[in-house]
């Protein structure tokens, strides 16, 4: 995806995020965390600060939700600490984008080897 398509679908989510909170019959909900269709899965991890991170993978992938906390450490080590880093903008820190890729490649042989 592209930086315009990213843009479309954080947006879409972060609707379809703020409406099931306030839809949801079970008090403190904090909405949508796994969006299961046909084709993938989408899940996500809210930090304390509302900052929202997805994981697209194929239908029925476990342990989305420990990959998802890795990348928010990663990107609180790599980006948070980075000064040039203006918040609200796309991520563009490579260190980061190393980082990720190795977590990435050691959840995807981890995944492989169950």
């Amino acid at each position: 995806m592209d930086t315009n398509d990213s843009l479309r679908v954080a947006s879409l989510w972060y609707s379809m995020h703020a409406i099931s909170q306030q839809l949801s019959p079970t008090n403190g909900c904090s909405g949508i965390e796994l969006l299961e269709v046909d084709t993938f899965d989408l899940h996500c991890f809210q930090s304390l600060t509302g900052t929202k991170f997805f994981v697209v993978c194929e239908t029925g992938t476990q342990h989305m939700e420990a990959l998802l906390k890795v990348i928010y450490e990663l990107y609180m080590d790599y980006v948070l600490k980075n000064p040039f880093y203006e918040m609200e903008m796309p991520i563009r820190c490579e260190l980061f984008d190393i980082n990720l890729t190795t977590a990435i490649q050691k959840d995807r042989v981890a995944l492989l080897g169950r």
